[in-house]
């Protein structure tokens, strides 16, 4: 089974997608797009570990990804 959690924040949305893990467990890929008024972008990218149940996956997805609009909020780096 795949479970998705989407977080829509108006100008940024962020959804993490699970999915069953090669060695055992859960894996976590992580989709970002920003919208109006800044210029459209978007980045996708795989959560760093796994997890035991798909819940903690996803939840742990989509805050990887508001940790993630922070960072690029702050200007902490660029893509």
């Amino acid at each position: 089974m795949t479970l998705r959690g989407t977080v829509n924040a108006g100008t940024w949305i962020v959804e993490a997608t699970t999915a069953p893990a090669p060695q055992g467990g859960f894996a976590c890929q992580i989709s970002i797009m920003q919208g109006e008024p800044e210029q459209p972008f978007g980045h996708a990218f795989a959560h760093h570990r796994t997890f035991d149940t798909e819940a903690a996956a996803v939840l742990d997805g989509l805050r990887e990804g508001m940790l993630w609009i922070d960072l690029k909020n702050r200007h902490a780096f660029e893509v």
